[in-house]
């Protein structure tokens, strides 16, 4: 790998990092982040696998409450620098998916020592807040999510200085029992993760187009794209209906308008 493609690596683990609190670029989503260092390390393809893999793992990863859902930046881009490392190319995508996981959780401890130094960098901001120093406060500010980028980024680091050879010879000697167990447990956490989602979700008037896409699902000659475009029909449609209120000119409420059906739906 050259120095180019390392400093980039470690400014795409820098930005997922920052984006684990920001979120507003999605950089520390595993599809972006993966993608990321594979564009940059010239592993394109291998990096868009291993991220929408991961991606479906992380679906349902979401801090609740004092719960810390497992780090899924940390996850995404060690996860990666390991595939790129490792010169397996997409043939390395599975044993990725089973190192990520243990490395997300991992990842929790990096997150909790930042989370505790931010506290005390809160207590800093409010007695400068009391004198309204508006500049220390955003300089503090600053210095937090900068401890969040490094939070990823030394980590990323670290792995990229770690000799290929020594890489290749751990995913080597990883036996199968192991890789395969993993991945079998990565897929068991993408079921889990599916099911919270809909749990957060579920109300009478999607559980339709949950039905319509468990059945479009299994209809092998579909590609993603077109259940892609399908899904955003359904969504357009269903925010048409509710716009008009479900009778294309009417506000919300049932409008006895001598359609039968229309009127069910209404009530529905």
């Amino acid at each position: 790998m050259s120095a180019i493609s390392m400093i980039l690596v470690v400014i795409v683990a820098f930005f997922a990092g920052m984006e684990g609190i920001l979120d507003q670029f999605q950089f520390h989503q595993p599809l972006i982040a993966c993608t990321l260092i594979g564009l940059v390390t010239g592993n394109l393809e291998a990096g868009i696998i291993l991220g929408g893999s991961l991606q479906m793992i992380a679906l349902g990863w979401a801090n609740i409450g004092a719960a810390v859902a497992p780090d899924a930046a940390l996850a995404a881009v060690a996860s990666a620098i390991i595939l790129v490392k490792g010169g397996q190319g997409v043939h390395g995508v599975n044993t990725a998916i089973a190192v990520a996981i243990p490395l997300a959780v991992a990842g929790l401890f990096l997150t909790m020592l930042v989370r505790t130094i931010s506290v005390a960098i809160v207590h800093i901001m409010d007695r400068e807040a009391e004198k309204a120093n508006f500049k220390a406060i955003e300089m503090w500010q600053l210095i937090a999510l900068f401890l969040q980028g490094l939070r990823i980024a030394l980590p990323a680091a670290l792995l990229l200085f770690i000799p290929s050879s020594v890489v290749q010879g751990f995913l080597e000697s990883m036996p199968a029992w192991l890789t395969d167990g993993m991945t079998i447990g990565g897929g068991m956490v993408v079921a889990v993760g599916y099911a919270m989602v809909i749990n957060m979700m579920a109300t009478r008037e999607v559980w339709p187009f949950f039905a319509i896409g468990f059945v479009l699902a299994a209809v092998s000659e579909f590609t993603l794209i077109a259940l892609g475009t399908l899904g955003l029909a359904f969504a357009l449609i269903y925010l048409n209906l509710e716009g008009n209120g479900g009778n294309g000119n009417n506000s919300k409420g049932g409008s006895n308008t001598g359609d039968p059906l229309g009127d069910i739906l209404d009530d529905y």
